[in-house]
């Protein structure tokens, strides 16, 4: 691909994506192939928010054709389009935000493929089914529930948006937590380290040497000093850790007239001592997923995350001595070029060596399983070891056991219902209109002259719900009446924000990147609200 100034036509396409997710979540994104059932406003905002970014295929399946309706309210549909094929059309007018994405359509409703080729939907990374009906959804949650192919389902009902993601098991190795701490182990520096640490001497240095030392040097210098003055652990409270700053403080060189000199390392130093002393140790949903069954009990068929996940687990037993792998990063800092790559060099030389003996730990468990130790590719390995305090896991309930009777999350709905205009009303007046949808073959208040009959009807849908479920709890009646003013209605607002948001659980899914939710999202465009729910 052309280069220019340095960077490719893709680097310079994609450059602020790439920051957030790196090549190598790019390239999961361009091999992707996702399905997204029916061309509806929510369906194509959803596309056009992972046709930019550049997912490598998609496929539409829709067998409906457009008419004025769609047209009103899809972007992505045109007047000349209405009679025709809505996935057809869609598809082309999609295509053109990005050529480097391939786009596909099938001209078929989904419950006829479910009919006719129910392992159709088997062959996508993930699926996204926009405004199905609750009869076709359960059938299509149940097939790909047994295939292990994730399902993220978006539905707008007036102003209301929702979405639910069903996931049998989602490993995330880069979940990129908020407000993460350096990896400095300070508090317990390992041999290298002190090593280097101990090649200072802060009392007989040039001024311009003292006042280029990495501040990481200051800080654990001056720990040691705390250590022998006071004999007492690593400052922990506020009174303790004022007491270290002052005794950086001190060290800060003075003129002829006794004057602190203008220090910025030391500064930088007094200003890290909150983050820098923090107590190595091992995250309490890291210990939770080394006592996984998963990552206990492997076989042939365990995925490398959970083969990495035990190797990481018995490093800390051993080489670790009760500590994850070294991450090898340091934050940036005021020092001189030698001393900062030097004292950089240390942590990622140790990282290294942590991963190696990680790797060494993986080879030995896949040969006990029956499986080849170069299947473990050393950028898997690195990745692992470098993110091993942030590992998540994250697993849905099935859609069968949120509707089963005895399955369901009773607690979390009832929990939740403490507040009478909690988001937890919409999921139950969205069941309650599916239900509508079940005895009447349509949704409540589609045409203006249904609107006072229909609240009666969905009144008695809800209340149905409610006492078949066991759920002792009120819904205001202007939800009903609100309900039914909807009409069913997909507005291009919320389907725009839900298809914002919707991409964004995609790409994580497909480049194993950042959180997903679990398992419900509810958005109020009434409040402007929005809630998650483990339903």
């Amino acid at each position: 691909m052309a280069q220019q100034g340095g960077l490719s036509l893709k680097e310079q396409k994609y450059d602020r994506q790439l920051r957030l997710w790196g090549d190598h979540g790019q390239e999961a994104l361009e091999a992707a192939h996702v399905c997204v059932i029916n061309a509806t406003a929510t369906g194509t905002e959803i596309l056009k928010n992972l046709v930019l970014p550049g997912i490598g295929s998609f496929t539409i399946v829709d067998g409906n054709q457009v008419t004025g309706e769609d047209v009103g309210n899809n972007f992505f549909l045109q007047r000349s389009n209405i009679g025709q094929n809505r996935a057809q059309s869609a598809t082309e007018l999609l295509q053109e935000l990005n050529n480097d994405v391939s786009g596909n359509f099938v001209e078929e409703s989904p419950d006829k493929l479910l009919d006719n080729d129910p392992s159709f939907f088997c062959r996508f990374n993930l699926v996204v089914a926009t405004q199905l009906p609750e009869s076709i959804l359960v059938r299509l949650a149940e097939i790909l529930w047994n295939s292990n192919i994730p399902l993220l389902v978006c539905r707008t009902y007036g102003l209301v948006g929702y979405m639910r993601i069903i996931i049998k098991e989602h490993p995330v190795v880069e979940s990129h937590p908020d407000n993460a701490l350096e990896d400095l182990r300070l508090d317990n520096p390992f041999p290298e380290l002190r090593e280097h640490i101990q090649s200072y001497d802060l009392d007989h240095m040039e001024k311009k040497d003292h006042s280029h030392t990495p501040w990481i040097v200051i800080v654990a210098k001056y720990l040691a000093k705390w250590y022998s003055e006071k004999s007492e652990p690593i400052p922990r409270n506020y009174k303790e850790k004022e007491a270290f700053r002052e005794l950086i403080r001190q060290g800060i060189l003075k003129n002829e007239n006794g004057i602190p000199e203008d220090e910025e390392n030391f500064e930088e130093a007094i200003k890290n001592v909150n983050t820098a002393l923090n107590v190595t140790k091992i995250p309490s949903c890291i210990e939770d997923l080394f006592n996984d069954d998963r990552c206990i009990n492997l076989t042939q068929q365990t995925p490398s995350f959970w083969i990495l996940a035990r190797a990481v687990k018995e490093f800390v037993a051993k080489e670790g001595q009760g500590n994850l792998p070294v991450r090898g990063t340091i934050p940036d800092m005021i020092a001189d070029s030698g001393k900062f790559i030097k004292l950089q060099n240390v942590y990622r030389e140790k990282a290294k060596k942590d991963a190696a003996a990680v790797g060494n730990h993986a080879a030995k468990l896949l040969q006990s399983v029956g499986k080849a130790p170069e299947s473990i590719s050393q950028k898997e390995l690195k990745l692992l070891c470098s993110n091993s305090a942030f590992l998540r896991v994250v697993r849905c309930r099935s859609l069968s056991e949120e509707y089963g009777l005895n399955t369901f999350n009773k607690d979390e709905i009832i929990s939740s219902m403490d507040n009478p205009d909690s988001e937890i009303v919409l999921y139950l007046m969205l069941r309650a209109v599916d239900r509508f949808y079940k005895q009447h073959g349509r949704y409540p208040g589609v045409y203006n002259y249904q609107v006072e009959d229909d609240i009666g009807k969905l009144k008695s849908c809800l209340s149905g719900f409610l006492q078949e479920y066991g759920l002792s709890v009120t819904v205001k009646d202007d939800y009903v009446h609100e309900f039914c003013r909807y009409g069913a209605a997909e507005p291009n607002t919320i389907a725009a924000f839900l298809g914002g948001a919707a991409a964004q659980e995609v790409v994580k899914v497909i480049t194993g990147q950042f959180v997903i939710f679990n398992n419900t999202y509810i958005y109020s465009g009434m409040s402007q609200t929005s809630a998650t729910f483990q339903l």
